[in-house]
């Protein structure tokens, strides 16, 4: 929509002035398409489009939430939230202050964050093997 001289475009001021919601969502739902077609997945920064107070609550509400919640402390909080439409999640990275640092539309299988990582998975191996290891002496020794 053209900018005229009765209706200036300032982002800062109502809900719909961006009009950015609806392509937003357009987009959301070609990247599901991708992702069932092809398996690509789509990562979509909230922060980096510019939309009006109330416009990410739209997206948000539009969107609804799912039956998975995780929440997760690694490098400060973050939430991990399906929406009612499986594939789409919505992550959530928080500060200290609880304030949103960063939010994300990721329409994937499972959001990469929740993926265990293999350097993870190789300390955690060596650490449940030496439990392991522990466990079975202490066994042995009450046996004796």
């Amino acid at each position: 929509m053209p900018e005229t001289a009765t209706s200036p475009f300032n982002i800062q001021i109502g809900n719909d002035l961006t009009w950015n919601v609806m392509p937003l969502l357009h987009e959301v739902k070609h990247a599901l398409n991708k992702l069932i077609e092809s398996g690509e997945t789509t990562v979509i920064d909230l922060r980096s489009i510019p939309l009006a107070p109330g416009e990410e609550d739209r997206i948000l509400q539009t969107l609804g939430v799912g039956e998975i919640q995780a929440k997760l402390n690694a490098l400060g909080p973050s939430e991990i939230t399906e929406t009612r439409y499986a594939g789409i999640w919505i992550v959530t990275h928080y500060n200290d202050e609880e304030d949103i640092i960063g939010r994300f539309i990721e329409v994937t299988m499972m959001p990469e964050i929740l993926c265990s990582q293999r350097e993870d998975m190789i300390a955690a191996y060596e650490a449940f093997d030496t439990t392991l290891e522990e466990n079975n002496e202490s066994s042995v020794e009450k046996s004796e």
